[in-house]
């Protein structure tokens, strides 16, 4: 989780992935933040997200995209 939590920092410093839990549903990240965030995971975390885990839900909080890697890496 720490790896992620400085990915999506260097990504966007200026949001608190601690606590903000509407990163697409509030429109905090742009479509351009996200592209940055899957690339950024799959290369740095060696996870493959594929096109059908793209949603609102698995990309809401640090949280819930933490648990889509955790889902995806077993």
């Amino acid at each position: 989780m720490q790896k992620l939590m400085e990915l999506l920092e260097e990504i966007r410093p200026d949001v608190d992935f601690q606590t903000e839990t509407q990163l697409i549903s509030g429109g905090v990240l742009s479509s351009i933040d996200m592209i940055a965030i899957i690339d950024a995971i799959q290369m740095e975390l060696d996870v493959e997200i594929g096109p059908k885990y793209l949603t609102a839900e698995n990309f809401n909080s640090a949280e819930s995209i933490w648990k889509l890697i955790t889902r995806l890496s077993e």
